[in-house]
């Protein structure tokens, strides 16, 4: 299966990268090309196979999401958070299946922070909130939403602990109303609008709680922790981006002149030097994430839940391609000239996509550091890695 869905993307992305001005135009996904991506099974690349998903192998669900975000990145990010369906893992097995029912094409749009109340409500809850950056959210089946229970007011239950009670609430399309607001410069075609709640109903047992305990399936995908599983998902969207930028650098330079100059750039010791140090640098980082997450892999199929050493160590591997793969693509980008700033050419995409993936709170300088805090050994949240 994990060859098969492969070649499907493959298969799909010249359509994704002869698009992508139109997703931009439309500021999301044509409707066509999601349902062929749902078709072809790519939004459900680690959804439980008895939900109907793939259940793929970390790598090759890094691989699928650099080869989608290599077409354009927006298709590539919009498919990957549409792989949210993964996290109903975190259900009950007979409530998530309840849920997706017969269909094996199902979407769903995640926001992890809690924007949102759970007002106690009988037996459930009813859920209330506003949640930006909603990628995927207008064709999106079901969505997956940060929220902390209350009792009616703003302060937040706790836990024996301390920790306040921050669940995801699993709400369908018909719950929430998409607030049509998604105009920004970067990830341009992923229809990240907001998304609203008002009172919404939500059984308990359509809520979890992934960032502090283990998910309900059973199976290697799902030793991992939610926000390591988060990182697989998200890995191969800026390795792809910055692929498509190094090879149009490839393709431009050797025919690309700046007078005074008569000879094409390519013919440039520096800019040899360039394309050589960016290159290396984003294949060192791939191969970096691949040896990281494969240890991962080897701990879970033999039963045990990855330990902080290896999580902490992929959690650097990713930070470190998004770190190279901005530089390649920023690389790429100033040799390019005035004519990337042309809205038909591809490397001003690159360049605005990889930027605003950049933003991604699991990129975020914050999460970087957690790496630096486990080697030092000082004290911080684990469930964060």
């Amino acid at each position: 299966m994990a060859s098969a869905t492969l070649t499907a993307a493959q298969e799909i992305a010249p359509r994704l990268s002869a698009r992508a001005e139109e997703g931009e135009r439309l500021a999301t996904m044509p409707s066509d090309l999601v349902a062929d991506a749902r078709a072809a099974g790519l939004f459900g690349l680690a959804t439980p196979r008895v939900l109907g998903g793939a259940e793929l192998p970390p790598a090759t669900i890094i691989d699928i999401a650099a080869e989608l975000s290599r077409a354009d990145g927006s298709a590539g990010w919009t498919i990957m958070i549409g792989n949210s369906t993964a996290f109903l893992a975190w259900l009950d097995p007979s409530v998530a299946a309840e849920l997706v029912g017969e269909r094996t094409d199902v979407v769903s749009s995640a926001v992890f922070a809690p924007n949102g109340q759970l007002t106690p409500d009988g037996d459930g809850f009813k859920l209330s909130g506003r949640w930006p950056f909603s990628s995927g959210s207008v064709h999106s089946d079901w969505f997956i939403n940060g929220a902390v229970v209350t009792d009616g007011d703003s302060t937040p239950r706790t836990f024996t602990d301390g920790r306040p009670d921050w669940r995801l609430s699993v709400v369908p399309a018909s719950g929430v109303e998409v607030v049509d607001n998604w105009d920004v410069a970067g990830l341009r075609g992923t229809g990240s609008h907001d998304v609203t709640a008002s009172g919404v109903a939500v059984p308990r047992e359509h809520t979890m709680i992934p960032f502090f305990e283990p998910a309900r399936h059973d199976g290697p995908l799902w030793r991992l922790p939610f926000l390591t599983l988060v990182g697989v998902i998200l890995a191969g969207v800026p390795v792809g981006i910055a692929r498509r930028a190094l090879d149009e650098f490839t393709g431009f330079a050797p025919t690309k002149i700046r007078p005074p100059s008569t000879d094409p750039i390519a013919m440039d010791g520096d800019v040899q030097m360039a394309l050589t140090r960016a290159e290396g640098g984003l294949q060192s980082a791939l191969a970096f994430v691949h040896d990281t997450v494969g240890a991962l892999w080897d701990t879970a199929c033999l039963g045990d839940v990855p330990d902080l050493e290896r999580r902490a160590r992929f959690l650097l591997a990713t930070q470190q391609a998004m770190r190279a793969s901005v530089e390649a693509v920023d690389t790429a980008f100033s040799f390019a000239g005035a004519s990337a700033l042309h809205s038909s050419h591809p490397m001003q995409r690159c360049f605005r996509d990889i930027h605003a993936a950049d933003q991604h709170v699991y990129f975020a300088t914050a999460a970087a550091k957690r790496y630096a805090k486990t080697r030092f050994g000082i004290d911080q949240p684990t469930f964060w890695l």
